[in-house]
């Protein structure tokens, strides 16, 4: 099993599969896995998701860490869990689902917006942080909430990253991104997802690339 920090150390981009059902999601994960991708959402107002979850694992556990986006109460913390998954990722700071997440040893990346929220995130156990939405953000926003914020936890932009505008957050100290739909879209086909995967791994390692 590959952990969370072999995973951002591979390619800290977290594929969200908002939408998908369960007979899609193992190709899904295929040209992810494929494309470089360790890291591997599926929201829960997903269709079947603990099953989608439990799939994906199976399929590709061993080679990215796979959770469950949309994550609101400790129960659903549970049943992820109970389906094989070691990521919970929420948009929002709830404590409870932060501390019951660190409680059983699982990946915690909360959505967060302010300081004072991240700050109670960190304290409750997180992992890392999920700026979201990143869209009513800018990159002077991290940078300046970086100045204050632990240098080793990693910090995630989320909402409306597409290949093209991660390179000002990345400046800017965003550790990584998660991708909603510009990567997937609920129907879309295998051959879009690894063309969309492709290009936002491709992305990446150009901005980690010394010039």
């Amino acid at each position: 099993m590959i952990d969370f920090a072999s995973a951002l150390a591979g390619l800290p981009l977290v594929a969200i599969l908002r939408g998908i059902a369960p007979d899609e999601v193992e190709a899904a994960g295929d040209v992810l896995v494929e494309a470089g991708f360790t890291l591997i959402e599926v929201p829960l107002n997903s269709p079947e998701p603990l099953v989608s979850i439990e799939r994906l694992v199976k399929r590709v556990g061993d080679r990215a860490v796979v959770g469950a986006g949309t994550v609101l109460t400790t129960a659903q913390v549970a049943q992820v869990e109970d389906a094989g998954g070691a990521m919970i990722v929420s948009p929002n700071t709830d404590l409870a689902v932060i501390s019951e997440t660190a409680r059983r040893g699982m990946v915690s990346l909360p959505g967060y917006f302010t300081p004072t929220e991240a700050f109670a995130a960190l304290a409750a156990g997180a992992t890392g942080l999920k700026l979201f939405p990143a869209e009513a953000a800018t990159p002077s926003v991290v940078k300046a909430q970086r100045a204050v914020l632990p240098k080793d936890v990693p910090l995630f932009a989320v909402g409306g990253i597409t290949p093209d505008n991660m390179e000002p957050w990345r400046e800017a100290g965003a550790d990584g991104f998660g991708l909603g739909s510009s990567l997937y879209r609920a129907g879309a086909t295998t051959r879009e997802i690894a063309a969309n995967a492709r290009a936002f791994a491709a992305a990446w390692a150009k901005m980690e690339t010394p010039a």
